[in-house]
């Protein structure tokens, strides 16, 4: 244990940072949402970590995700990994640079306890849920946060025990509603702590 996690102790005791050390979390996109919930997991202890994009950096994140200048053009997967180990030199991360279909969704996952997905599209966000929501492992996704202002309006919804969606849940990116930092960084921190109280209430 290093420095870093030894002071998590006086955090959540030496019984809740087994819990979090030991858990396996899966993020699919490491976009806005994937990178800082990550960077979230990782500053709560979070060790064990399985990241899946198959995109590269690009100027246009920067003003939302957890990379910078100097990895523009650089995968993603690798860049994360990079930024996160600054955080915490001891993790266990899993890379997956490949597209997630609703025919390998599972199987990529299959090792993580909770999944968190991450991803812009619907159709993509909906078969994460098709995949996960019945699966007994925590799934939290995301619907809604485009924009700025008001971001009282960005809520928790309880979908089933082990299934929560996170966002305004009606926000659509376009260029009148672009994403940007703040909403975005909101809802990867609301995705992350759902992770963190979920493996902390574990028996």
């Amino acid at each position: 244990m290093n420095s870093f996690e030894e002071s998590l102790i006086r955090v959540f005791g030496e019984h809740g940072l087994r819990k979090i050390q030991s858990a396996t979390v899966g993020i699919a996109g490491l976009g806005g949402l994937g990178s800082n919930c990550a960077a979230c997991l990782v500053r709560s202890g979070f060790r064990k970590l399985v990241l899946v994009d198959f995109d590269k950096v690009e100027h246009s994140n920067l003003n939302r995700q957890f990379y910078f200048l100097d990895q523009v053009g650089m995968p993603k997967t690798d860049s994360l990994k990079t930024n996160l180990l600054r955080i915490n030199p001891d993790l266990d991360i899993t890379l997956v640079m490949q597209k997630i279909s609703a025919d390998n969704a599972v199987v990529i996952f299959e090792k993580c306890g909770a999944v968190v997905e991450a991803f812009d599209k619907a159709e993509s966000k909906c078969f994460m849920a098709e995949a996960f929501i019945n699966s007994g492992k925590l799934f939290v996704g995301a619907s809604g946060l485009a924009g700025w202002g008001d971001s009282d309006t960005l809520h928790i919804r309880k979908i089933k025990d082990n299934c929560f969606l996170v966002g305004d849940g009606c926000s659509e990116v376009t260029t009148a509603l672009p994403p940007c930092a703040p909403y975005v960084s909101i809802v990867a921190a609301k995705e992350a702590d759902i992770v963190l109280s979920w493996v902390l209430e574990q028996k």
